[in-house]
């Protein structure tokens, strides 16, 4: 671990990364402006979830080929820095192509977003893997809860101020489609480049290699016997895969809104802001969950959440748009628990000398998040949202009552 002064060092970087970070993703927030964007260019529900298995699951399919590269060296900082400046390039390439192509050549704009959406995937996963690790490396067990409690409270915090900037964007009358959506993918340009430079001031401890001298063929020779050695692993890993079903339908929320109420855009800043506040007053409860019954606990609420959401999104589809606010209130408390729950519990799990092989192959295995938003747009485009938002919530109470199962929880629990 870091000397005693480097860990309050190593606080402010992190929590400043993701202040900026929080900034910076709600201009191009997926549960709400992204799909907005998308709906004005296609009404083609597959396209729509083809977009979203890309952004999902790029990073998780390319994340044992980069654990591979990774695990041999000790120092990841590098990889990091250059994954969220790949990262930030792909919303300037956005933001150019909007401008230009969304009305004269939209085919050409929708061609477009497959690229920018796998260069900012794949580059989210490259520098995932190295942050993860660089996380294990400088902070202890104990540190790591109240790191990701207080990160996700500033996060969610700094968003709301992301939140505001959109609003005042889409509230804006002269500013029009797509300008609107080029200024937003511009912000978020420059301030993932500025985020990514704090991490310049790091100054890493060595790794505990593993692998040296070990061809990409040995290390996937390697995996079954991981998986069958480590029984909480590998549990850990179906858990995730049925829990993440939730996530499928997520950016669909929106899109079903706009077409059941018939909205304009001031509702996507204002339904923003709702799953903003909802991240940010989850934090508290989120805290006290963890502290008082672990992560556990918090996977669980999760995966009840995520039942929960679809059922009364689709009671509240035939109110009106005012109250179906709270979805995304509800939509920002899922998130935010999913973050302060998995990723330190994958960590507490994972031995130090094989973390980044252990955070590669729950990725590349998550194989559901990567066919799920395409499994989600073709099931809506064929069985319409009440069939498809049903079928979410029935697997997810099927979720719930597995995690619960005694012999679940012996090896779920920290």
């Amino acid at each position: 671990m870091v000397k005693y002064l480097d860990k309050y060092r190593y606080y402010l970087i992190f929590l400043g990364h993701g202040m900026l970070l929080a900034i910076t993703m709600s201009m191009i927030d997926f549960n709400t402006v992204f799909p907005a964007m998308i709906d004005q260019l296609s009404d083609s529900k597959i396209i729509f979830g083809a977009l979203y298995s890309i952004m999902l699951g790029v990073p998780l399919i390319f994340n044992l080929l980069f654990s591979h590269m990774m695990r041999k060296d000790r120092f990841k900082v590098k990889y990091l820095i250059f994954g969220i400046n790949l990262r930030a390039l792909s919303f300037l390439g956005m933001a150019i192509f909007v401008y230009y192509y969304s009305v004269s050549q939209p085919i050409i704009m929708v061609s477009s977003l497959f690229f920018w959406t796998f260069l900012f995937s794949i580059s989210g996963g490259f520098a995932g893997i190295a942050y993860l690790d660089i996380i294990g490396k400088v902070f202890s067990k104990e540190e790591r809860g109240k790191l990701y409690t207080y990160k996700q409270f500033i996060s969610s915090s700094s968003a709301l101020v992301g939140g505001f900037i959109i609003k005042k964007i889409f509230d804006v009358q002269s500013l029009t489609f797509p300008n609107n959506y080029s200024l937003i993918l511009l912000v978020a340009f420059v301030g993932l480049f500025i985020a990514g430079f704090l991490f310049l001031f790091v100054k890493e401890p060595p790794s505990l290699t593993q692998g040296e001298g070990q061809s990409l063929t040995d290390f996937f020779r390697e995996i079954p016997s991981i998986l069958k050695k480590d029984g909480s692993f590998s549990r850990f890993i179906v858990v995730e895969n049925l829990s993440s079903l939730s996530l499928m339908i997520l950016p669909f929320y929106m899109v079903f809104a706009k077409e059941s109420f018939a909205l304009d855009n001031s509702y996507i800043g204002k339904y923003l802001l709702f799953q903003i506040s909802g991240t940010i007053l989850s934090n508290f409860f989120w805290g006290f969950i963890n502290r008082r019954m672990g992560n556990k606990m918090v996977v669980q609420i999760c995966i009840f959440l995520g039942a929960f959401i679809p059922i009364l999104a689709l009671l509240l589809g035939h109110v009106d748009a005012e109250a179906y606010s709270i979805i995304f209130f509800l939509i920002g408390f899922l998130i935010s628990g999913r973050k302060i729950g998995f990723e330190p519990y994958l960590l507490e799990i994972s031995p130090e000398e094989s973390r980044t092989t252990y955070i590669g192959i729950n990725g590349t295995l998550s194989l559901f998040v990567i066919i799920t938003p395409l499994l989600g747009g073709i099931c809506i485009e064929v069985f319409h949202y009440h069939i498809t938002f049903i079928i979410v919530a029935i697997i997810m109470l099927l979720t719930s009552f597995f995690f619960r199962d005694k012999r679940s929880i012996n090896n779920c629990s920290s």
